[in-house]
């Protein structure tokens, strides 16, 4: 396989066609090797437009999905950044290229351990990987929230309100909000102490965020 054939076809067969038109994300996508990320049991599968298998039965994102993602979310680069669900580390390398510092949390041992190795080995060291359950946000003691921007690399019925605040004024969370097979990705920002703007930005279908809390379908 021509690895480089295959990125620039991944990206103007996939990626652009989804809207992804920001030079500096698509420029990304080339620095960023996503091969890097992949388990070695599928790394044909690296440049395909479809989700790619991970312990515990997660997975990766479509790439297109991490793309639109990044230029959404629009990080800049003196911007902390928190990142729930690590899975391979490549979302977190991806956002630790655009940011300050990025803390992704992973609730797996198992992937943490991958996303770890990954990140180190391909020399990022401005993203930490903490083990834990951050479906209900991260503000443990030393973390750096508030922060600037959350990433929700998964999908959660409703958003916990725990999120909301954790972020500072001005920052946003990309969060996919809905149940199977209807969900949209939304950006919302805090735009003051008390108020957010919710955008919808694309329709999807992702696997649910781990231990995410589902609302009661019953009223009393």
């Amino acid at each position: 396989m021509n690895i480089e054939k295959a990125r620039f076809n991944m990206i103007e067969q996939q990626i652009r066609p989804w809207d992804v038109l920001d030079q500096d994300i698509l420029e990304l996508l080339v620095v960023v090797k996503r091969e890097a990320f992949v388990p070695p049991a599928y790394k044909t599968l690296a440049f395909m437009d479809t989700e790619i298998p991970l312990p515990g039965g997660e997975c990766m994102f479509f790439p297109k999905l991490e793309a639109r993602i990044l230029q959404e979310i629009l990080v800049k680069k003196h911007e902390q950044v928190l990142e729930i669900g690590a899975g391979s580390g490549y979302m977190a390398a991806l956002l630790a290229h655009k940011a300050r510092h990025v803390t992704t949390v992973e609730i797996s041992p198992e992937l943490k351990a991958m996303a770890e190795k990954n990140l180190a080995d391909y020399g990022v060291n401005n993203a930490e990987v903490v083990l834990g359950n951050g479906a209900q946000g991260w503000a443990n003691a030393g973390t750096e929230a508030p922060y600037d921007v959350i990433v929700i690399s998964g999908s959660l019925p409703v958003l916990p309100d725990a999120f909301l605040k954790q972020i500072r004024v001005g920052g946003r969370i990309f969060a996919i909000i809905g149940e199977s097979p209807s969900m949209s990705a939304q950006i919302i920002t805090r735009v003051s102490d008390a108020a957010y703007n919710t955008v919808k930005v694309f329709e999807t279908d992702v696997k649910p965020l781990r231990e995410a809390l589902t609302p009661s379908h019953f009223v009393f």
